[in-house]
């Protein structure tokens, strides 16, 4: 016989699994709004050109892309910068700028699964398009250090690794290195903690320069440097400079960021990059054939990593916790005692529901005591026990254990009090 198995890469989202990731989203959504951000959404598939355009042919070995029943190439996306900028230079016209858009949904690369790195993934998406101040990077790099805070990650857990492609174009140009040899530079720089030694110097020797030189440069590289100047101030009028740490290294791998650039890291696990992103004055333009020529900035936030961050951080639990117990358990459960009062327990049932209560019942005849065991898996508040005392119903506080007679016809006014009331004290006011 046949066993089935999520395909390599991809997951499973069992109930609890569900509930963590609303959770995420919904801290996403939360923080994006107070920042005045508003939601957008592209799709899923795009034309496998798009990705080429923005990225090149190389990009192709990291696509889900096949060819569809109408014999066009088409590609799971793999991420949503390129819709987003072929949605907003279609429209441009229609909003006033800037915009600040914001995204959540999956997005999928074929590479090796490990840890921190999957197949499918879901994406966080902030961006501002139209607006070329240094306002706008401050307020992305803002809007990032409140999202890991939002999630209960402290001040002493993560930093914001900053640094700016000016400023290495600054030194290619000094150092005469031309133009066509930028990507292939930056490419080194981006992996330069990483890679060998001698491999990262046989690259530079290429390129004409040495490994000493380039790292005298980038020691040089710190906040006083005028290329941070106006994001400096803005992050300190804002409290939030000291989340930043100027790091020369950051220059992220794509090859269309054109400025500020940044990666969020925790300090305490070694996990890869939480999120990152920066300015990226000309994909508009690009993907666009010129007819929208809007500077832009962004930042990607992934759930793997994140997921990941919150399992192993202490004071993320407690928000994680609340949040868990508030949208997995119910209100009430119906009890009921007696069959011949299953109509009228039924009536009560969608009353509270359409009230907006979360009630729940055992859809088929059962003993009692299965059914308040099953009040309790259910976590609960009160149990509503229709038995032999009805029209009067017994409300009984499953965390207090306090009961009390109800009239059903005032059942529905009753318990929105009770559920105001603290989850242990009294039942009623």
């Amino acid at each position: 016989m046949a066993t089935f198995r999520t395909v390599k890469g991809f997951r499973d989202f069992f109930p609890e699994d569900c509930a963590l990731r609303n959770y995420i989203f919904d801290t996403w959504r939360a923080v994006a709004r107070r920042y005045g951000f508003v939601e957008y959404e592209g799709p899923l598939v795009e034309t496998t050109e798009l990705y080429k355009k923005k990225s090149g042919d190389e990009i192709t070995a990291q696509l889900f892309c096949f060819e569809d029943k109408g014999g066009r190439n088409i590609s799971l996306r793999p991420e949503v910068t390129p819709s987003l900028a072929r949605m907003a230079g279609a429209r441009q016209r229609d909003y006033k700028k800037p915009l600040k858009w914001f995204q959540i949904g999956p997005c999928f690369r074929y590479e090796e699964p490990q840890e921190g790195r999957s197949r499918e993934f879901i994406q966080f998406n902030a961006d501002i398009l139209g607006d070329a101040s240094p306002g706008s990077d401050a307020e992305l790099v803002a809007l990032a250090v409140d999202v890991m805070l939002a999630f209960g990650i402290r001040a002493e857990d993560f930093a914001v690794r900053l640094s700016n492609r000016q400023v290495w174009m600054q030194f290619l140009q000094d150092k005469q290195v031309p133009e066509e040899q930028w990507s292939t530079f930056l490419s080194v720089i981006d992996k330069i903690e990483r890679a060998k030694p001698e491999e990262t110097a046989t690259k530079l020797e290429a390129l004409g320069l040495s490994t000493d030189e380039v790292r005298t440069f980038m020691a040089g590289v710190d906040g006083n440097h005028p290329a941070f100047a106006a994001l400096r101030a803005d992050l300190e009028a804002r409290g939030l400079w000291h989340y930043v740490r100027i790091d020369a290294t950051i220059v992220r791998g794509l090859a269309y960021y054109t400025g500020m650039v940044f990666e969020v890291f925790d300090l305490r696990h070694g996990l890869r990059a939480v999120a990152g992103g920066g300015r990226y004055d000309k994909l508009c333009a690009l993907m666009s054939d010129g007819a929208a020529d809007m500077p832009s900035a962004g930042f990607a936030m992934g759930d793997v990593v994140l997921g990941i961050l919150l399992s192993k951080t202490p004071s993320a639990q407690f928000g994680i916790t609340e949040y868990l117990n508030a949208q997995t358990g119910v209100d009430a459960y119906v009890v009921v005692a007696d069959e011949a009062q299953r109509t009228p327990a039924l009536a009560a049932v969608q009353a509270l529901r359409a009230a907006g209560l979360r009630v729940d019942l055992s859809m088929a005849a059962q003993k009692v005591g299965k059914q308040f065991q099953a009040a309790e898996n259910a976590r609960a508040r009160f149990a509503l026990v229709f038995g032999a005392e009805y029209p009067q119903v017994q409300v009984k506080n499953l965390v207090s254990r306090e009961q009390s007679l109800v009239a059903a016809d005032s059942l529905v006014s009753t318990m929105q009090e009770a559920l105001k009331q603290p989850i242990i004290g009294p039942l009623l006011a």
